[in-house]
């Protein structure tokens, strides 16, 4: 079995060359099993009926149509924490920023000239003063592998960090520093903290979050720092705080023309995750996800589909994408039965609407799959044969 593997942005090669000879890797494919992403945008790509997977080489997939994907059967997956120490790096040169007037102060003594320069800035520093952050209190809205990490970190600072999000995994739990305080409510963290950072997906609950009514609980003077998706903060009514000092400083990864000409609105050009080992981290992490389900039907870090990880004792194994309702493991027992296959092992996992069956079997029907797919509620089926080296 050999793969074509189209690439639609600059994929670091750390991560291509763990793609062995069944890959072909190339940007020109019509037929192409996988894609491999980073900022691209796909809402108007064309979906080929032989394309199973998306990889997108970092964590946000705002970029990739997710529910057509769905529908088609294809997996689409994103590289979760790949990308989190160069995140929360940025995070914090901006916490430092937020505070101490250094942009401003830089540019400042650009424009000064003449003899008495050094008299002239040291007389003119005063305009540039800003608070430490030591002792103050930090409100971290989402706590996934970039908030943890920011968490901790200030922590180590000697920030007082109050934490919250009502979907903290158990892995993320367990690497949180025990001096972060858990928030009870969001409200919390408004009312409560000197300083805001955002880590959260952009999504119906969460899109235009930072608004008039949010920045209003707030201590006037806030500082709020937004690495996470433009979207999550309602621009104008971060503009007009800004204008009335409800809010100190605003620093963002997101562009907005207006925004970044507004005074204390520090405005970067997505400079997140833009440094040689995040992106080499994503593409390698990119690649084992779909080296893994490619080759073996495992499912890891999966947006639209459930996780399935299952070892592989038999030599084909059959993968099945289907609608979550009742009676499908009976059907698909039922079509292996009728074809003489029998069962080694079947597993079985749904998420939201769809779901994912993996059956391992050491009996091959060359028309299994074709009968598999014409019983309703299947998207897709194929089987894998195990790699003889």
């Amino acid at each position: 079995m050999s793969y074509q593997i189209k690439t639609l942005n600059k994929i670091s090669n750390k991560g291509l060359r763990l793609l062995d000879e069944r890959y072909e890797v190339g940007n020109d494919f019509e037929n192409e099993d996988a894609v491999l992403v980073r900022s691209a945008k796909m809402h108007d790509y064309p979906m080929n009926n032989n394309l199973k997977a998306i990889v997108r080489a970092g964590a946000g997939t705002n970029n990739i149509p997710i529910e057509e994907c769905s529908k088609k059967g294809i997996v689409v997956f994103n590289t979760p924490g790949a990308n989190a120490n160069a995140v929360k790096e940025l995070v914090l040169c901006s916490l430092f920023l937020s505070s101490r007037k250094v942009l401003e102060g830089i540019e400042w003594t650009k424009t000064v000239t003449g003899n008495n320069f050094s008299k002239e800035i040291e007389a003119g520093k005063k305009a540039f003063v800003g608070p430490e952050i030591d002792g103050k209190k930090l409100g971290v809205i989402g706590l996934g592998a970039i908030g943890v990490a920011v968490a901790n970190a200030a922590v180590k600072l000697g920030m007082e960090v109050h934490g919250y999000d009502p979907y903290i995994s158990v892995t993320a739990a367990w690497g949180m520093s025990k001096w972060v305080q858990k928030a009870s409510s969001v409200e919390e963290i408004f009312k409560e903290c000197d300083y805001i950072t955002i880590h959260v997906p952009a999504n119906g609950e969460t899109e235009g979050m930072i608004n008039e009514k949010s920045i209003n609980m707030m201590k006037s003077g806030v500082h709020i720092i937004n690495f996470a998706r433009g979207s999550l903060v309602n621009t104008k009514d971060m503009i007009d705080a800004l204008k009335k000092d409800k809010v100190a400083r605003y620093i963002t990864d997101f562009g907005d023309e207006t925004l970044a000409h507004t005074e204390n609105a520090v405005v970067m050009p997505h400079l997140g995750a833009s440094t040689p080992e995040s992106e080499q981290n994503c593409a390698k992490m990119a690649v084992e996800e779909l080296r893994e389900y490619l080759e073996n039907g495992n499912i890891k870090n999966s947006v639209n589909f459930p996780n399935v990880l299952e070892p592989r004792n038999t030599t084909y194994r059959c993968c099945i994408i289907h609608k979550n309702i009742p009676n499908m493991l009976a059907v698909f027992a039922n079509a292996f039965a009728k074809k003489g296959m029998n069962i080694e092992n079947m597993v079985n996992k749904a998420k939201g609407d769809y779901a994912y069956t993996i059956i391992d079997t050491n009996d091959l029907s060359e028309d299994i799959t074709k009968a598999i797919e014409q019983k309703d509620g299947v998207i897709k089926a194929r089987i894998i044969a195990k790699a003889v080296f």
